[in-house]
């Protein structure tokens, strides 16, 4: 078992503009990364396996909901301290940091925004702690980047809602014990619904085969005749923007989370360069592996510039979807180039399970394709930027 020798990097003290608290916040979650993630992850992801057994560790360091009013279970945490516990946990692994980000994003934030307060009461506690576990349920076989297109629709039967329809590449719907599922009314308008584990038709079959975010279980949601309890809708929001805020919240996390993942990449290169010998010095002298860990260090340093400005506004109530979609883009983008560059520096050690680096380059090739794909993410900039959607 290799020891985690991570140190963070922090090229400009960025430090500096933290508080105590989002210090204290992502050192604990830090700390528990390393105790816990990384001893297992690779044996994880060789058998292509969730670690069920860091749930409660999750919930404890705040993995679960940590913007989540005190009043409801959560931690009553700022957006950089969310920001900072995606990072360490991406850190370890891309696909735990995807557990936590559906949790907190897809599953706690929608039923918090737009739940009813029994709704709140009885799923966000729980959901909190890990008790329970959610999946979102929004893309479809073939609906992807165009999900008002989706097919999944309920119809009113008078004392329940029958949900027919079926969601695709679904992060923990093999264990989850509620599904937050979007889905069209009879006049077309899409609502939220919670689907419960245990209903009659509901169906969460695995998805095999990944090559990418193997630690992290994913799945169908297959609804054949479900009765949905009326109660069960969730009342406060309806149409599409519904989901885009949970997107815009889980999208924030992924910015932060892809610097984690940049970081251990450029970390493992720069400890692995210095002990390397190759023509009788360490390869960190060589010109061209230094200028590949200057550009690794310098696209970090303002990916945690840019991040931790989007954490303000966000914060301030002033982040826009659009800088949200540039900040994913732009990290998720820099950081499968930095583990794309380390994994070369490593030569033949950086495609084994004995360093991370090709690890994070296989889960970064989802994480550059979900929650808004790289190409439709520079589409939605290029709509704000000159007034005309490029998709419609």
């Amino acid at each position: 078992m290799k020891p985690d020798l991570f140190q963070a990097p922090d090229y400009y003290l960025l430090d500096d503009l933290l508080t105590e608290e989002h210090k204290l916040v992502r050192d604990s979650a830090r700390a528990w990364v390393k105790r816990e993630v990384s001893p297992i992850i690779e044996d994880y992801a060789q058998r292509a396996e969730f670690p069920k057994q860091i749930i409660k560790g999750l919930g404890e360091i705040g993995g679960f909901g940590p913007y989540i009013p005190e009043q409801y279970g959560g931690a009553g945490l700022d957006q950089i301290s969310y920001g900072l516990i995606m990072q360490e946990i991406e850190r370890g692994d891309s696909g735990v940091r995807s557990t936590s980000s559906v949790q907190s994003s897809l599953v706690m934030y929608p039923i918090w925004k737009f739940g009813t307060e029994e709704q709140r009461m009885k799923y966000l506690p729980k959901l909190a702690t890990g008790e329970f576990m959610g999946c979102f349920g929004l893309t479809e076989p073939d609906y992807g980047s165009n999900p008002s297109g989706m097919v999944t629709n309920f119809k009113d039967m008078g004392d329940h809602y029958l949900l027919n329809g079926a969601k695709m590449w679904i992060s923990n719907a093999p264990f989850a014990d509620i599904a937050v599922v979007w889905a069209k009314d009879e006049s077309g308008r899409i609502h939220g619904l919670i689907v419960e584990r245990g209903m009659e038709g509901f169906t969460t079959p695995e998805t095999h085969n990944k090559w990418s975010l193997r630690a992290s279980a994913t799945g169908e949601l297959i609804f054949d005749n479900v009765k949905v309890p009326k109660e069960n809708l969730l009342p406060g929001k309806s149409g599409l923007g519904a989901p885009m805020m949970c997107l815009d919240s889980a999208r924030y996390g992924i910015a932060w989370g892809a610097i984690g993942a940049a970081m251990d990449c450029y970390d493992t290169a720069l400890r692995y360069s210095k002990e390397r010998i190759q023509f009788d010095k360490p390869i960190a002298g060589f010109q061209l592996q230094q200028k590949k860990l200057a550009e690794m260090i310098t696209e970090i340093t303002k990916a945690q510039l840019l991040t931790w400005r989007l954490g303000v506004l966000r914060n301030e109530g002033k982040a826009t979807t659009a800088q949200i979609s540039m900040a994913k883009r732009n990290n998720v983008d820099m950081a499968i180039n930095i583990a794309r560059e380390a994994r070369q520096m490593l030569g033949g050690m950086g495609i084994t399970g004995e360093y991370s680096i090709m690890r994070h380059s296989m889960n970064l090739e989802s994480v550059i394709t979900y929650e808004g794909t790289h190409d439709i993410h520079l589409l939605i900039t290029g709509a704000d930027i000159t007034g005309i959607p490029a998709f419609k």
